[in-house]
């Protein structure tokens, strides 16, 4: 398992709800956590480690050592939109690219953790902005769609360099075309979907 870039097409994939949680499952969330906590991420979703499901972790202290501060979030949807904030962000699959995006400042969190338990969480400030971000990212949408368009102008120079290298990547037959990608996608929804 591995953290995906941009453009890769699970990227754009819009996540189905899971049904079925086991230990496989238990076993790719404690991937996730290592692999975001290696990037030095507050959050990741299914979709960023070329996954077709609609769940998200999240540890904003970024520190293995704060499991207290580690959340599982299946098949999350988010109400009670209140206020409008605008902060940087980033994203573990365009690393290095950081730019000002709008979101709401306050949020309410409907999900299940991986014991199947439904949470329900009022968030807001740096927590509600994760939740938004990582809940896009299930809907196939990258925090660079949200952009002005004088926001997109300034990262387009490396959105150019990602789209290169992944072209790249391709001709040397190291990633799969999107029909192959697409197919496998589809095997493992109806294995959990």
């Amino acid at each position: 398992m591995q953290i995906i870039q941009y453009p890769h097409p699970t990227l754009r994939h819009v996540s189905k709800p899971l049904k079925r949680v086991d230990k496989e499952l238990n076993d790719i969330v404690r991937q996730m956590f290592g692999l975001m906590y290696e990037a030095k991420g507050v959050g990741l979703a299914a979709n960023q480690v070329d996954l077709p499901y609609r769940l998200f972790i999240i540890n904003l202290a970024s520190d293995p050592a704060a499991a207290d501060q580690e959340f599982v979030f299946l098949n999350p949807v988010l109400t009670g939109r209140k206020g409008n904030a605008e902060a940087e962000e980033g994203c573990l699959s365009l690393p290095g690219v950081y730019a000002d995006v709008k979101r709401s400042e306050r949020v309410v969190l409907n999900a299940y953790d991986l014991a199947g338990v439904e949470v329900t969480m009022e968030l807001e400030g740096l927590f509600a902005r994760a939740v938004q971000h990582e809940i896009d990212h299930l809907d196939g949408i990258l925090f660079i769609d949200r952009l002005t368009p004088t926001g997109e102008m300034t990262i387009s120079d490396k959105l150019a360099d990602f789209e290169a290298q992944f072209e790249g990547m391709r001709q040397r037959g190291e990633l799969p075309d999107d029909a192959t990608i697409a197919r496998r996608l589809d095997e493992l929804e109806r294995l959990r979907t």
